[in-house]
């Protein structure tokens, strides 16, 4: 969004936009989390689509360098810093929404078989 208007320009009937931050400002108010698990290759930021946005298209970005030899997409990775702000997140509002059920579903199981197994020990 190198000019500032793509929110006037997007149909927004059915996304969301989003800015695209760091991991490290993500999660710089957890105390619990350190480190940047996703360049070190622990952490599939291809998977996730609700985090990890910047490594994710840091990685898109360069696959395209890599593929095609191009200038722009060079350009950006070596100027990092200066495109990240100007890229836009374009999350669709029903994507979203089966993301977060989805996740809502994997942690009843999670916290159900833990709860399970810890019952199980205790008989």
């Amino acid at each position: 969004d190198e000019q500032g208007d793509f929110e006037r320009r997007c149909n927004m009937a059915m996304v969301d936009l989003e800015p695209i931050t760091s991991e490290e400002d993500a999660i710089s108010g957890d105390d619990h989390q350190t480190g940047d698990l996703a360049s070190h290759g622990l952490v599939d930021v291809m998977r996730d689509m609700t985090s990890f946005d910047a490594e994710r298209l840091h990685q898109l970005i360069a696959r395209h360098a890599h593929y095609t030899d191009s200038a722009r997409a060079k350009d950006i990775l070596q100027n990092w810093e200066d495109y990240l702000p100007k890229f836009v997140k374009v999350m669709p509002v029903e994507y979203r929404r089966a993301l977060q059920e989805m996740a809502r579903e994997q942690s009843t199981r999670q916290d159900g078989t833990e709860l399970e197994i810890g019952l199980r020990g205790n008989k």
